[in-house]
């Protein structure tokens, strides 16, 4: 079984190739067939290469070599970066200055600048000196940090390249190239393989594509760097032959446990069940309390008259003025 699944691909679509009228012809032989007018990887191949650059990548870094990770596509930059961070490597995940590895030389000028900027702002040197020259600074601060923060702590030239889309990351494969850099890099079918030392065909603009194959090979790091091997790996066996016995007496009671809290899960309900019917009478009792607003019709057979009442009064006012009223002018 190789590094990754089948279905692990399958499930983070690394088989979704570009258009059949954007694709180079050098990808045919890891193209398996095309559907609605898109090309599909073959991720027979797709897992081959994986596991070439998997043991490649590994041998590099148990020699001791650095791996710089280049990804400045959106979908590319935080795995990118979470990947680098996770296995100690370093990254470019804003944009590639050029001469980053050719002039290597100027850019430590840069990243001295960097570090003396921070410096300057953690020992107190930022609050003695004047408010627009401390804005201005930190402008420059923020600048580097945007596209040297990756790099900050690179010493040397790293000993591999891993890239996300050599179309886009064309620059930085050319300079590898000028000094010998082996080149990792996910290729699709839109792409010239022949750029790339080591391919991995997929599908480059998925975010779950990149994730899970950019993660694969920062295991492969971790496991070089010493996560599994020498010394620590013994000592891992030795705790684990020790715990295993007692992991294994420890699990075994809680599974009971656990079975018994479902069993009486159940019963609760059963218990609560006379408790029900109270309820009920609650709510018969509410039922019953707004039935008992029936007074109301005794309301209403009050309000029936009082409009009649008026009426009568009215009717009775008018003929008694006008009788009156006749006899005293006269």
């Amino acid at each position: 079984m190789g590094v990754l699944s089948m279905k692990a691909l399958l499930e983070a679509g690394v088989h979704f190739g570009h258009q059949t009228r954007r694709w180079n012809p050098k990808m045919a032989k890891y193209i398996f067939t095309s559907r609605n007018g898109i090309h599909i990887i073959d991720l027979q191949k797709t897992s081959e290469c994986i596991d070439i650059a998997y043991k490649a990548l590994f041998d590099i870094v148990v020699a001791g070599g650095r791996v710089l990770f280049v990804g400045t596509k959106k979908q590319s930059q935080e795995p990118v970066r979470e990947e680098a961070i996770r296995s100690g490597q370093f990254y470019v995940d804003k944009r590639w200055l050029g001469g980053t590895l050719t002039n290597f030389k100027t850019i430590k000028k840069s990243i001295k600048r960097l570090h003396d900027l921070h410096k300057m702002e953690e020992d107190g040197t930022f609050a003695v000196l004047p408010k627009k020259e401390v804005i201005t600074l930190r402008k420059e601060m923020d600048r580097l940090e945007k596209f040297l923060g990756g790099i900050k702590d690179m010493r040397t030239l790293p000993e591999a390249l891993f890239i996300i889309d050599p179309r886009k990351e064309r620059n930085a494969i050319l300079e590898a190239k000028k000094l010998g850099i082996p080149v990792f890099g996910i290729i699709d079918t839109n792409c010239d393989p022949d750029e790339v030392d080591y391919i991995i065909p997929a599908n480059d603009d998925a975010l779950r594509s990149v994730k899970l194959i950019v993660g694969k090979m920062g295991d492969a790091i971790v496991e070089a760097n010493g996560g599994l091997t020498g010394e620590a790996e013994d000592e891992v066996v030795e705790v684990e032959g020790d715990t295993s016995e007692k992991s294994e007496e420890e699990e075994k009671p809680d599974i009971p446990e656990a079975l018994l809290e479902k069993k009486l899960a159940p019963e609760k309900p059963k218990t609560a069940a006379p408790a029900k019917k109270p309820l009920t009478k609650v709510v018969v009792l509410q039922e019953k309390t707004e039935k008992a607003p029936a007074p109301k019709t005794p309301v209403e057979a009050e309000k029936k008259p009082l409009p009649k009442q008026p009426v009568e009064v009215k009717a009775e006012v008018k003929p008694e003025v006008k009788a009156e009223v006749k006899p005293e002018v006269k």
